[in-house]
């Protein structure tokens, strides 16, 4: 089964939800990305943001990891269904990446997927590649981050 018979152009799907708390937000920063504005709870407050909020970055491995859990539980449905899921691969890239708005403590975010288009790859027999929205909305429905990526399928 190939992505383009699973999900018509345009379809999107709900994949899961994550909560930024402080403890997340602080450990993924101090990690990843340590500006003041994301590791100092006072610096944030003096911050253009005034407050503590989560790294884009963090906002778009959210995704990442609801899409992950998504994608399991497709595979054990489609297999429960009798059918042979879409093997997927890595992304190539991404582009378009917006963060549109501060994710700041215990605000739990809505991500989605919406499939796009997919073709075969004329370099590769038998492999094509998708490409896909993802998006996440706030607990008030506000978008926070938007990207389109592109992912590789195999036989």
């Amino acid at each position: 089964m190939r992505m383009t018979e699973l999900y018509a152009a345009g379809e999107k799907s709900e994949i899961g939800t994550y909560v930024f708390t402080e403890e997340k937000i602080l450990s993924f920063a101090r990690k990843y990305d340590p500006q003041r504005f994301h590791t100092d709870k006072d610096a944030a407050k003096d911050s253009m943001f005034g407050g503590l909020c989560a790294s884009g970055w963090h906002t778009t491995a959210a995704w990442m990891q609801c899409f992950l859990k998504y994608w399991m539980a497709e595979i054990g449905r489609l297999k429960r269904e009798g059918l042979e899921p879409p093997n997927l691969g890595p992304s190539p890239g991404f582009q378009k990446l917006q963060w549109m708005k501060p994710v700041f403590v215990d605000e739990m975010v809505s991500y989605s997927v919406t499939f796009l288009s997919g073709r075969p790859l004329a370099s590769r027999p038998g492999w094509h590649v998708n490409s896909i929205l993802c998006e996440g909305v706030n607990q008030d429905g506000i978008p926070v981050i938007r990207f389109e990526s592109s992912v590789l399928e195999f036989e």
